[in-house]
C-alpha cells in the first residue's frame, strides 16, 4: 500500500522530511527516503552509466558517414553565411553574426548540439559575450515536441493513461531545452506538479553525436585556436560524462535529493530543491513539486517586492561552496534559466542533469584550493589543482608558481601598459601549454558555477564591496566550520584569517586596494578589453603591404595570440 501523504493529511507542524533535504514550507507530499521505489540499484545504474563513456569517445578507425555529412553540411552553410554576409561587418556585428548562425545550426542538429550550446550560454567571461547571449536562448526555447508525442511518452514510462495520472496536463510547455521539455500539470489527487518529459529517440541521438565528435576531435588538436588549453579528445570526454548522466530522470531525481541533503545538513534554509515525486519517476519522465517566484533575472521585481538581492546573491555563493568543500555535492549546471527566487527570497534550485560529485580526497582538494583561496596560500592552491587533476602528478610546484607569474606582488592591470599586457597572457598560454593544462568534469563545474556567480554580484550586487565580502564569507567558513576544517587540513581559519592579497592579485587590483565594488571592477575589466583590443589592432595595422608583407614580421603570429572572452 502505498505511503505517500497527501496535503490535507498533513499537519500545520513543519514538514517532517525538512530534517532529510532543503525542501519547501508546505509539501503536496513528503519525501521518505526508505520508501523510493524508483531508487532501487541506482547505485549500479550510475556505476554502468559513466562506465559507458570510454566506449562512446573511443577514437574510431572510421566516421558515422552520414551523420558527419550532416552535421558538416549544417554547420559548413552557417559559416559560410557568415563570412559572405557577416564578415565583412564591424567586429561585434560580425561577432553577432556568427552567434545567431551557430545557434540555429545548433538547433537544427539536435539534442547533443543544443547542450553543447547551453554550456557555452554559461561561459560568461570565458566565451565572446555575443555567444553567450545568443546561445542562452537554447536553454528553455528549443522548438517543442508534439503533445501527441509527450503523452505517448508519458503513458509508456507510467503504464497508465494521462487521464488516469493527472487531472490537468497543459500541452504547451513551460520550457524546451536539449534533453526535456517541462509542463505544468495537476495530479489526480490535487497537487500542482511539473513534469519533465525526454525528448524521443535523444539517447540514440547522443550516442550517434558522440560519435562524431571524438572522430573529429583528434584532428584538431593545435589546429583552431579556441583548442589551445585543452585537448578536444579530452573535451569531448568531458561533455559526454556530462551528458549520459541526464539521459536518465531516475539519477536526476536523485541527484535532487543528494543536493537538498547536503542543503539540509549546512542548515541553511536559504535554499530550495522541489520534491521529487515518491513514485512518479521514471528513465524518461520526473514529477516532481511546483514551486513559483521571480525569473532570476527580475532583479528590479524582487526589490520591489522587498527582498534584500546582495542577500540572496550571498546566499548562492555560500551554499554552493559549503556543497563543493564540505558536503562533496553540488549543482553542476547553475544558470538564469535553472534557479529562481521564491516570494520569501529564498533561492529554488532547479535541473539537476548535471551535478558534481566528490570522492573524500577531491573534496579535500577543493577545500585546499578554496582556503588556500582566502589565505593568499599559492602553494596549496597549485598542490590542490595538482590533487585534482588539472596538473601531472609529477609536476614541480615551485617552478608553476615560478612560470606562471604567482610569486609576485598584486598588479594592477588597469594601469599595465598595452605591450606588457599582451606579452604577459602570451607568456601565460605559453606556460600552460607547456604544462597541459586540463580541467576535469569536477573542476570544469565548479569553474563554470564561480563565473556565473562572478555575474550575479555585478546584477544583483553591483555597489558592493567584494573584498568586504570575502572577508565576510570566510567569517562564515571560520565560525561555523572552523573546528572541521582544522582537523581535516591543519589548519585554524580563525586563527590564519583572510589574506587579501590573493584576492586582489585574482581580480587584478594593486596591493593597496582597500575597496573595490563590481561596478568599479567591471569598469577596469573594460579598460583592459580596450587595451587588449587597441594593440591587437595596433599590430594588425602595422602589417607591411606589398613585397615587404612576403616576409614575416619577427616576433609571435597572429595565431599565438591567446584566445580571450573577447573573441
Amino acid at each position: 500500500m502505498s505511503r505517500i501523504r497527501p496535503r490535507d493529511q498533513l499537519s500545520t507542524a513543519p514538514p517532517p522530511d525538512l530534517s532529510v533535504g532543503a525542501f519547501s514550507d508546505h509539501p503536496p507530499w513528503l519525501v521518505e527516503p526508505a520508501d523510493l521505489p524508483w531508487r532501487i540499484g541506482l547505485d549500479l545504474v550510475r556505476e554502468a552509466t559513466r562506465a559507458t563513456v570510454p566506449q562512446l569517445v573511443r577514437r574510431r578507425r572510421f566516421p558515422p558517414w552520414r551523420r558527419i555529412v550532416r552535421v558538416s553540411a549544417i554547420l559548413g552553410w552557417a559559416i559560410a553565411g557568415w563570412f559572405l554576409v557577416d564578415r565583412p561587418k564591424h567586429e561585434s556585428r560580425s561577432r553577432a553574426g556568427l552567434a545567431h548562425r551557430l545557434r540555429l545550426a545548433f538547433q537544427r542538429l539536435g539534442p547533443t548540439y543544443i547542450k553543447l550550446g547551453q554550456i557555452l550560454s554559461s561561459g560568461e567571461g570565458i566565451f565572446p559575450p555575443e555567444l553567450v547571449g545568443e546561445f542562452k536562448g537554447l536553454r528553455d526555447r528549443v522548438p517543442a515536441e508534439s503533445f501527441e508525442t509527450v503523452r505517448a511518452c508519458v503513458e509508456a514510462d507510467l503504464g497508465r493513461p494521462l487521464g488516469e495520472v493527472f487531472a490537468e496536463f497543459s500541452p504547451e510547455p513551460v520550457a524546451a531545452a536539449s534533453i526535456a521539455q517541462v509542463h505544468r500539470a495537476r495530479l489526480s489527487t490535487g497537487e500542482a506538479v511539473v513534469v519533465k518529459v525526454q525528448r524521443p529517440r535523444v539517447a540514440d541521438r547522443v550516442r550517434d553525436d558522440l560519435a562524431v565528435m571524438s572522430f573529429l576531435a583528434p584532428h584538431l588538436v593545435g589546429r583552431i585556436p579556441i583548442a589551445v588549453l585543452a585537448n578536444p579528445p579530452a573535451l569531448i570526454e568531458l561533455f559526454a560524462e556530462t551528458i549520459v548522466e541526464e539521459l536518465d530522470f531516475r539519477l536526476e531525481a536523485e541527484n535532487m535529493l543528494d543536493v537538498a541533503a547536503a542543503i539540509a545538513a549546512a542548515d541553511q534554509r536559504t535554499i530550495v530543491v522541489p520534491r521529487p515525486h515518491p513514485r512518479l519517476v521514471t528513465p524518461r519522465v520526473l514529477v516532481m513539486e511546483r514551486l513559483d517566484g521571480f525569473a532570476w533575472d527580475d532583479v528590479g521585481g524582487m526589490r520591489d517586492a522587498g527582498i534584500a538581492t546582495e542577500a540572496v546573491m550571498r546566499a548562492a555563493i555560500v551554499s554552493f561552496l559549503e556543497g563543493v568543500m564540505l558536503f562533496g555535492v553540488f549543482h553542476g549546471d547553475l544558470h538564469g534559466g535553472n534557479l529562481f527566487v521564491l516570494p520569501d527570497g529564498r533561492v529554488a534550485l532547479l535541473d539537476f542533469g548535471i551535478t558534481g560529485r566528490l570522492d573524500e580526497a577531491h573534496r579535500l582538494a577543493f577545500l585546499r584550493l578554496v582556503m588556500g583561496a582566502t589565505m593568499n596560500d599559492v602553494r596549496s592552491q597549485v598542490a590542490a589543482l595538482r590533487d585534482l587533476g588539472a596538473l601531472a602528478a609529477d609536476a614541480d610546484l615551485d617552478q608553476v608558481i615560478i612560470d606562471l607569474g604567482l610569486d609576485g606582488p598584486p598588479q594592477d592591470l588597469a594601469e599595465t601598459a598595452p605591450d606588457d599586457l599582451t606579452r604577459q597572457l602570451r607568456e601565460l598560454t605559453r606556460h600552460l601549454l607547456a604544462y597541459g593544462v586540463k580541467l576535469p568534469k569536477e573542476l570544469m563545474l565548479f569553474v563554470k558555477n564561480i563565473l556565473f556567480l562572478d555575474g550575479v554580484v555585478a546584477v544583483f550586487a553591483p555597489d558592493v564591496d567584494l573584498l568586504g565580502e570575502v572577508v565576510e564569507v570566510a567569517g562564515y567558513f571560520a565560525a561555523r566550520y572552523g573546528d572541521r576544517i582544522a582537523r581535516e587540513l591543519g589548519i585554524d581559519p580563525s586563527l590564519a584569517g583572510a589574506d587579501l592579497d590573493g584576492v586582489r592579485a585574482a581580480i587584478g587590483v594593486s596591493a593597496g586596494t582597500e575597496r573595490i565594488s563590481y561596478r568599479e571592477l567591471q569598469a577596469r575589466r573594460e579598460t583592459v578589453r580596450r587595451k587588449i583590443g587597441r594593440q591587437r589592432r595596433g599590430r594588425t595595422a602595422t602589417v607591411p603591404e606589398g613585397p615587404a608583407a612576403a616576409k614575416p614580421a619577427p616576433g609571435p603570429t597572429d595565431n599565438d595570440e591567446p584566445e580571450t572572452g573577447d573573441g
